[in-house]
């Protein structure tokens, strides 16, 4: 349903977008990601006849009823399509669509595998290793993302600096409005990386990043002694620019159950996040709503429901995509929240970012899908 906050900053969102996007650079850094997009099969029926596994529940009972009896449990699947995925994949792909030249910072080999190049060849690329794959499994109900995530587990300040001057890395970063980063849950040493940005590269930048942008993905998989022994180094980089962190439902409520917090509700989690973390901004999205958080309050934009999605693997960094490009406009929060779940909901619909006008006519008509 179409509330009133909501309402109010889709009219914000059509009155305050420019016409035409300014001539600036963006970066976002450091990984890189060979994705497979998978099917898994529920039951072939001849040589080309197959029925697909459409439910993720249907996973979860295919291997429940396999420790029952004891017994290994064998799925067929097969690879539909190969992408550069990860999160500059998805921020240049998605950038370079609305019309910027993004600078890439990470792991696409050396030299920069094909598939990163032919699919991000509106991009510069710079590589600090090689890249790292993924297996990811589309459900109706959700995704199945088997990672391998290679030299990104090693990939700390000291390997980045090696491959990358403090120079060449401030040469790349001077004069963007925001810095994106991710992952966090593969890229273990992260925050050496912040600390290694703060001493180093923000002393010699002469126009330096009005924000930086962290998308941590799922925590889950690292221990709450290495999310806790990170907490410090992000804090302190937040003290020498504004840092927003943009996680999913889950990885809201991990940041929270870490800060000790008993909330249950999305909202009360991204506050415990943000006071967690010591960040300027916390920001928490959701198939239906997403939330922001910073000193000022709370606010919090709706989305429409997508039925049955095209592509739902990446509709998470396709919402950051949007709130950073309303970061970078200059757009109030929830203008950039509203224009977040705009970009992800054409993701879902369309299973690739849109260019600037199809956003632009996307929001005109908005709110339309709203039930």
């Amino acid at each position: 349903m179409l509330d009133s906050a909501t309402e109010a900053a889709l009219a914000s969102c059509r009155r305050d977008l420019p016409e035409r996007l300014p001539e600036t650079h963006v970066v976002h850094g450091f990984d890189g990601y060979c994705d497979r997009v998978r099917t898994m099969v529920d039951a072939r029926t001849g040589p080309e006849e197959y029925d697909r596994m459409d439910d993720l529940s249907a996973l979860s009972a295919r291997i429940g009823g396999s420790v029952d009896l004891g017994t290994s449990c064998s799925i067929e699947w097969f690879t539909e399509d190969s992408r550069a995925g990860g999160h500059t994949s998805h921020f240049g792909r998605a950038f370079a669509r609305l019309g910027f030249e993004p600078t890439l910072v990470g792991t696409y080999g050396d030299p920069p595998r094909s598939i990163f190049e032919e699919e991000l060849d509106g991009c510069e690329l710079r590589s600090v290793g090689s890249p790292s794959y993924t297996d990811a499994v589309e459900f109706d109900d959700g995704k199945l993302m088997l990672n391998e995530i290679g030299s990104m587990a090693s990939l700390d300040w000291e390997r980045l600096r090696e491959r990358l001057s403090v120079q060449q890395l401030a040469t790349a970063i001077d004069g963007a409005p925001v810095l994106s980063m991710g992952y966090w849950a593969t890229i273990p040493f992260l925050p050496t990386i912040w600390r290694g940005l703060r001493r180093e590269v923000w002393p010699v930048l002469t126009d330096p990043p009005r924000t930086v942008f962290v998308d941590p993905a799922d925590i889950r998989r690292l221990s709450t002694e290495r999310l806790t022994a990170g907490l410090d180094s992000l804090a302190a980089l937040d003290d020498t620019v504004p840092v927003v962190v943009s996680a999913n439902r889950a990885e809201t409520a991990v940041f929270a159950d870490l800060g000790e917090s008993t909330a249950t509700e999305m909202r009360e989690q991204a506050i415990a996040a943000r006071e967690l973390l010591g960040v300027s901004e916390f920001v928490a999205h959701a198939a239906d709503r997403a939330v922001r958080v910073d000193e000022d309050g709370t606010a919090t934009v709706r989305t429409p429901h997508v039925a049955k999605p095209t592509l739902t693997a990446s509709a998470g960094d396709h919402f950051n995509v949007g709130y950073v490009l309303g970061q970078l406009l200059g757009l109030g929060g929830p203008s950039s929240l509203l224009l977040g779940n705009a970009v992800a909901n054409w993701f879902l619909r369309r299973g690739e970012p849109p260019t600037y006008g199809e956003l632009l006519g996307f929001l005109s008509r908005f709110d339309s899908y709203f039930e």
